[in-house]
């Protein structure tokens, strides 16, 4: 499940983005907890305004299990990423986690697809996105850039029902 992050989840966010396992392809934050919940005010501002959404992976039971943003709202698409999980968390985490952000985005915002980037070395969230179905549309020397439409969710969703807990 997906919670709005607020400010009392610096610490916890701070824990994933400063875990060398996990922060190979995010970009580089400051060690400072005063920074990181300076970050989290400013960015609940922008969330008022509907216009990004920070969020923490929960299980039932409310445990953080990791991170996902959604932002660079355009007409009918929008961005994500600063998706973080992690590495104690089940191994279905990640597929639920981005059920959860389609699931919004597509049928509670009412975006028609997702426009989105992954760095090329990050070879394992290049194919997870291939498997839900995601298009490349091309590459640079840095990022491999994707788009996924609803319509495509929507048949993915089917095999991967078991996995929505809403």
């Amino acid at each position: 499940m997906l919670t709005v992050a607020n400010v009392d989840d610096a610490k916890f966010i701070l824990s994933l983005r400063l875990n060398k396992s996990l922060n190979n392809f995010v970009s580089e934050t400051s060690t400072d907890l005063l920074t990181q919940q300076k970050w989290l005010i400013d960015y609940k501002k922008r969330e008022d305004l509907r216009s990004e959404f920070y969020f923490i992976i929960k299980d039932l039971n409310m445990n953080p299990l990791g991170t996902v943003r959604i932002y660079d709202f355009k007409k009918n698409s929008f961005c994500w990423g600063s998706w973080m999980v992690s590495p104690n968390a089940p191994r279905k985490t990640a597929i639920e986690s981005a059920l959860c952000v389609y699931e919004f985005t597509f049928y509670t915002l009412g975006f028609k697809q997702s426009h989105f980037n992954v760095r090329n070395e990050n070879k394992k969230v290049i194919k997870f996105h291939e498997r839900m179905g995601a298009e490349i549309v091309c590459n640079d020397t840095l990022n491999t850039f994707f788009i996924y439409k609803k319509e495509l969710y929507e048949h993915t969703r089917n095999k991967y029902i078991s996995f929505l807990t809403l």
